[in-house]
């Protein structure tokens, strides 16, 4: 069992950046694989970005590719999405994700667990 929790989202101009992090519970949490979601009013949730369970592989959604880095520390069971030049489509609700010893995946129904989201606003 894994709990997640999101934090560092806010508002933010144009241009600027923001670091997410998912900090979670459980002694396993190296051994599982993670990824980031989001979920804009009216939308889909869509694939953001994800990490392998060793952290040695990532993955990104064109559309933020370049721009997003994901990265995790193993030894502060925590994860990590920074953010940078953030656009206004970027707002919405980011969601972290958990699949255990997975090769990181971009389809949301590969993983076990979710985190409560965090809200993302990113004004023009």
């Amino acid at each position: 069992q894994v709990q997640l929790v999101e934090s560092g989202g806010g508002l933010v101009q144009a241009g600027g950046s923001l670091r997410l992090s998912c900090a979670a519970s459980g002694r396993t949490f190296s051994r599982y694989a993670m990824g980031w979601f989001r979920q804009a009013p009216g939308k889909e949730r869509e694939f953001v970005a994800a990490i392998n369970w060793r952290g040695s592989s990532t993955y990104y959604a064109d559309s933020v590719k370049g721009r997003f880095t994901i990265y995790k520390d193993n030894t502060e069971t925590t994860m990590y999405l920074q953010m940078n030049s953030l656009k206004p489509e970027d707002t919405a609700v980011y969601y972290c994700a958990a699949h255990w010893q997975g090769s990181g995946s971009s389809l949301a129904a590969r993983y076990d667990y979710w985190g409560q989201g965090t809200q993302v606003t990113v004004s023009s």
